[in-house]
Parts: structure tokens; sequence; C-alpha cells
């Protein structure tokens, strides 16, 4: 499923998901370090009411007009509510001397030791004394004070409130914000590889639209010398080469087509002056055919060269009618025309005439009593239907016919078959006509079908 995904989908869901693992592990590291900072923040906070108590104490000063030792506790926690001040006996001091200052509990913890009002004398146990609301969102500190009979502690609280804001504060930037970020990135990121790499679909659609004929064409280099300036300056070069091995291999066809045309029409001429025989008869066929090889790579030869069209009116009805009533060597066959008046095409009439001998010659080639020649025009178009009423073309051979020297396995006979090249010149000159061939339906037999744009 991966390889199917472009390379510019791909590119934006990587760097997508590259940044959406950093954005994860920086908020995770963020909400971590700013909840620890507040943390000991409000621990610090506790530890300094204590401290501040404490020194109260220590120094023996009096609240509302009494000595420290005689202070109730409702009156201690006048000076800051988030304070209390309990008393311990002699033998818990090593115990309690032994927890930090910054000591942190939930405020529903219990001290081991006793509450002393010092106001009525009396001692009791934590749980009997006004506690804190057990609220969990509190910072404790507690911290011990020397007395005669004892230790004060001093017990302070911070609330962890403005910790909770805060962090909730920063969960409504991070929840909205890291998606909104992660489709900036993927917009710009598609944004910016399609910028990329509209270089190379310039370069793709160039190379789909050179064939044979157009090898002259090169790919866009573009501006930017990065790796795709270098893949298509590479491209050209072997077009180039390309190039320049089609045209000698064309150039050798033509010059050898050429050559060969006097030595045998002074071999054909030498054969029809000899004494008649078999062995002359036989030999002047092959000649013959030779010929009419040499001839049909010549013409190969000048349509792959692209060579210019003729553009000439042509009147496609005459040109169809002239080659239909041609003598072939199968008298036999009937040839049946029905070709509409005034068909006026644009092109090479040498060309056009080339083309209806040739579907003409490979009807009459494999028809089995009759043949059938229309020419009609149809929205614009000049429509020429040449069909026989032979064995047809099977589906899976109506584009494989039009390949040079292709010849199905009914045209293998040597004498019957022709050279494979007659289907492949007609399609060649229709397409540089501007029009085309095909195989065309036909209940019984063969049809091809070639279209023009008429004038």
């Amino acid at each position: 499923m991966a390889s199917r995904l472009s390379v510019r989908l791909r590119a934006t869901l990587a760097a997508t998901a590259i940044v959406a693992v950093a954005l994860g592990v920086a908020a995770a590291v963020l909400v971590g370090v700013l909840t620890g900072s507040l943390a000991r923040s409000a621990s610090n906070e506790a530890v300094r009411r204590a401290d501040a108590t404490a020194k109260v104490l220590a120094g023996g000063v009096a609240v509302a007009g009494k000595p420290a030792d005689v202070v109730s506790l409702a009156e201690t926690t006048l000076l800051d509510p988030d304070v209390k001040i309990l008393t311990y006996p002699a033998p818990l001091v090593s115990e309690l001397s032994v927890r930090s200052p910054a000591t942190t509990a939930s405020p529903g913890e219990k001290s081991p030791g006793v509450v002393r009002d010092f106001q009525s004398g009396t001692t009791a146990q934590p749980a009997e004394v006004a506690q804190w609301a057990p609220i969990d969102d509190f910072a404790l500190a507690t911290m011990p004070v020397d007395a005669a009979d004892g230790v004060l502690v001093v017990q302070a609280r911070a609330s962890l409130e403005p910790t909770g804001d805060a962090l909730r504060a920063l969960w409504g930037l991070l929840l909205p914000g890291i998606p909104a970020l992660l489709l900036l990135v993927a917009v710009l990121t598609w944004l910016a590889v399609g910028r990329a790499l509209a270089p190379v679909s310039a370069i793709r659609t160039e190379m789909a639209d050179i064939t044979a004929s157009d090898l002259h064409r090169r790919v866009p280099v573009p501006r930017s010398r990065d790796e795709i300036a270098r893949l298509a300056e590479t491209m050209n070069r072997t077009l180039d080469r390309l190039e320049l091995a089609v045209s000698r291999h064309k150039r050798f066809v033509a010059d050898a087509a050429h050559e060969l045309r006097s030595p045998l029409a002074i071999l054909r001429t030498r054969l029809e002056l000899a004494p008649p025989g078999p062995l002359a008869a036989e030999a002047l066929t092959d000649v013959e055919r030779i010929q009419v090889l040499t001839s049909d790579l010549l013409l190969l030869a000048r349509l792959d060269a692209a060579e210019p069209v003729c553009h000439e009116e042509v009147d496609l009805g005459q040109v169809t009618a002239e080659e239909a009533a041609r003598s072939r060597p199968r008298p036999e066959i009937r040839v049946t025309l029905e070709v509409a008046a005034d068909t006026v095409v644009l092109g090479s009439a040498g060309q056009l005439r080339r083309l209806v001998a040739n579907l003409v010659d490979n009807a009459v080639r494999h028809a089995s009593s009759a043949v059938t020649v229309r020419l009609a025009t149809d929205g614009g178009e000049a429509v020429l239907d040449v069909c026989d009423d032979g064995p047809g073309i099977p589906a899976e051979h109506h584009e494989a016919v039009f390949d040079r020297f292709t010849r199905l396995d009914e045209a293998r006979d040597r004498d019957a078959g022709g050279s494979g090249l007659g289907l492949a010149i007609a399609r060649d000159i229709a397409v540089r006509h501007g029009g085309s061939l095909r195989i065309a339906g036909e209940d019984r037999g063969a049809c091809l079908q070639a279209r023009f744009p008429v004038i």
C-alpha cells in the first residue's frame, strides 16, 4: 500500500509524524518541568510560612498581649490561617528532629504527638482538636521549635491551586495549538514538496509525449542546480544518443533500399528477356517480391524521417475508386465500391493512394469471394471501410497486425502472404495525415476503418 502513495504524500506524512513526535515530547517535558517548578514553589512557600511562625514562637513574641507559651491554637492561627501549632512531649523530640522542615503531607495526615491547648493547660490527641478541611491540593511543611516541656511543632500549608490553574491554562493552549501546528506543517510540507517536484512532473509529461518520430524534443531543465536538474540533463544526453542511433538506423535502411533498387531493376529486366522457363518465372516472382519489399522499406524510412507531408487537396473518392478498380493477382475476388462523391481531404495524393492500395490488397489476399470498399463522411470526417469475407482477425491480434513484419499464422504462406509491412505503412500514413486506422467490428471477415479530417 505504501508503494502506491506518491512521494509528495509520503513526504508530507513523514514530516507531520516527525513534528508530532517532537511536539509530544516537548509538551510532556514542558508540563513535567512546569509542574515540578510550581510544586517546589508551593513547598517553599509552606516552608517560609512555617519558618516565620517558628521564629515568632522562638523569640517569645506575644500575641494579643499573651506570652508565646500560653498562646492558644485558635489565637495563633490568627497570624496565618494556613499555620497550625502543636506540642509534643520530650520523649518524641528525637523522632520529630529527623523530619525535614520542608516535609510535605496531605492535610488529613495526623502527627504522632499530642496537642496542648495552652489556654486550658490540658492535652489531647490531634483528632480531638479542630483540623484543616481534608483538601488534597496543598503542600505541607512541619518545623519543630524547642520549648521547656517538649517541642512545639509548626505546621504550615500552601495551596496548590495556582499550580493547577497554570497547568490547565497550559493544556488549554497545547490541546488546540498542537493539532493546528501539525496541520500548518502538513500544508506547508505539501506545498513545498509539490513545488520541488513540479520539474519532475514536467519532465515526465515531456518524456511521455516523445516518440520515435520526434526524438528531437528534449525535457525541460529547471533553473535550480540540484539533483532534478542533473537528472534532466542526463535524460537529454540520453535522448541525444538515442536520436543519433535512430537516425543512423533510418539512414542505413533508406540507403540500403535505395541502392537495391537499381540492381533489382536490372535483374528483373534480364529475367524478362531470358528464355521462358519455370526457373526464370520463379526467379522473376522472387525479384518482384524483393522490389516490393525494397519499395516498402524506402517508404517507411521516409515516414520515419518525418518528412513534411505535401498539403494539397486530394479527392479521396477518386483515389479510392482508381485503386479499388486496379487488377490484382486474384481476379475471382469481387470488389464492390460504395464511394461518396466530393470527399476532399488535405494531404499527399501519393501516400493516400498507397494507403488505399495496401488496404485493398490485404483484403483481397484474405477474402473468400468478395471485398467491399466504402467511403462516406461522418461528422466532419472521411470514413474509409475496407471489408472482406475471409476468416477475420482475432480480437487478440487487432493491434499486432499493425506492427512491422507481422503476419498471422493463416498468412504465413510465402506465396499468398505479404511482407507484413502493408498495414504498418497504412497506419503510419493515416496518422501523418491527422487520421487513424483501426479494426472495426464485423459479423464476418475483417473490416479495416480509416478516418481523415475533411476540408
